[in-house]
């Protein structure tokens, strides 16, 4: 038995109470039925064998389909006069519960863009995110290292003062998702303003700028474009940094604020896919004169799903609500979206694969896709433990004022 058919009617039913929700208006309900029979209508007849070309084929595609609007301020082509954050998880929970690659293709124009939209000067933005917005331009963000990704103050690589009006950037980045596609990198390295993480800087880098090579190209178990960076005295005009000197900590964080939510959203997409399957091979699975759905075993993981899709898609959508609501920093809220919605999915989808027996570990049946997919999504943009660190410290922080 292979994936069972997953369309926009049944998917807009699992979707139904959740849009219910009072966390979102018509609009979002708006955005998500359209999303959704673009989806069914699309992705199934882009490729899928060279990794490459299937991410580019995809920003291409949801450009063309004016969703990546979702990722860029209404000024510079945009859907909201601001992100927002609700449109974003409901963009990559619906993308992530039929394909992987179109939820990251998605997620890193925002990524790869947010710290512009947040701190990058007026011409920067006017020059950068009508492209993205298009999908003519694809973005990528480079902040971590192979020294240093869960301690971003342990970063190396420096940008240093090189003649006038411009810094060179000096040393490696790693994990970089887009790595080798990409049309522009955010990245960030030591200026020294201060001591630690206070003295970071960003920067805009063309993917042409000379002195950025791609050294290596990192093969994951669920397939994307990942790679290793090199700048050897690569010299880069000062306008393009983004935020003033020393503010690449503080710029990272408000990019993650904003977007870390949105990861809770696609291991959510891979929750709810993965229960749909369950659901359907438990119905149809005939065994010892009845279904595997008939046995109380099967019955207790599917409720254990079901209740750990909703706590996960609660803090998900209240962190992006309270976001969008105005908060300055949704920092614990966020950090709670991600750890929960992504260790649930990982539980949910585990569940999937034991209830699916062999098929369950066979490659080409969506649940070991899933399997596959899911595991990335509790060590980037701050594993789990970090996660767990953010949220210790700031209710700590709360009771002791």
């Amino acid at each position: 038995m292979a994936a069972t058919n997953l369309d926009g009617s049944h998917l807009q039913g699992i979707l139904g109470d959740t849009l219910d929700w009072p966390f979102f208006e018509d609009r979002h309900r708006r955005f998500a039925a359209e999303l959704s029979a673009w989806a069914d209508a699309t992705l199934p007849g882009l490729p899928h064998d060279d990794v490459d070309a299937a991410c580019r084929a995809r920003v291409t595609a949801l450009g063309e389909g004016g969703f990546l609007r979702a990722v860029v301020p209404e000024a510079y082509g945009g859907l909201n006069p601001t992100l927002d954050v609700r449109t974003l998880c409901l963009a990559r929970e619906i993308l992530a519960a039929r394909d992987g690659l179109a939820d990251f293709s998605f997620a890193m124009q925002g990524l790869g863009t947010g710290a512009i939209t947040v701190a990058g000067s007026e011409a920067m933005k006017q020059r950068i995110l009508p492209g993205v917005c298009e999908g003519a331009r694809i973005a990528a963000f480079a902040l971590s290292e192979k020294e240093a990704g869960s301690d971003v103050a342990a970063m190396a690589t420096t940008a240093t003062p090189d003649g006038n009006g411009h810094v060179r950037i000096d040393g490696e980045k790693s994990w970089i998702s887009n790595g080798g596609i990409a049309d522009h990198y955010v990245v960030f390295a030591r200026t020294g303003e201060a001591p630690g993480a206070r003295g970071l800087s960003a920067f805009l880098v063309e993917a042409d700028n000379p002195g950025l090579s791609v050294t290596e190209r990192i093969e994951v178990i669920a397939p994307h474009p990942l790679a290793t960076l090199r700048f050897d005295a690569c010299r880069v005009p000062v306008e393009n940094r983004i935020g003033g000197p020393g503010d690449g900590f503080k710029v990272a964080m408000a990019t993650l604020d904003i977007f870390r939510s949105t990861v809770g959203a696609a291991a959510l997409g891979f929750a709810r896919r993965a229960l749909h399957e369950t659901i359907s091979h438990a119905n149809a699975r005939k065994l010892f004169g009845g279904t595997l759905g008939d046995l109380q075993l099967s019955q207790a993981a599917i409720a254990d799903s079901a209740a750990e899709v909703d706590a996960a898609a609660l803090l998900v959508y209240r962190a992006a609500w309270t976001k969008d609501r105005g908060a300055a920093r949704v920092t614990r809220e966020a950090a709670l979206a991600k750890l929960v919605a992504t260790e649930n999915a990982q539980a949910v989808i585990d569940r999937a694969v034991q209830i699916h027996g062999g098929l369950g570990v066979t490659k080409g049946v969506k649940v070991e896709e899933l399997y596959r997919e899911i595991r990335a999504l509790r060590i980037y943009e701050g594993a789990s433990e970090v996660q767990k660190v953010v949220i210790a410290r700031d209710l700590l922080k709360a009771k002791s004022q």
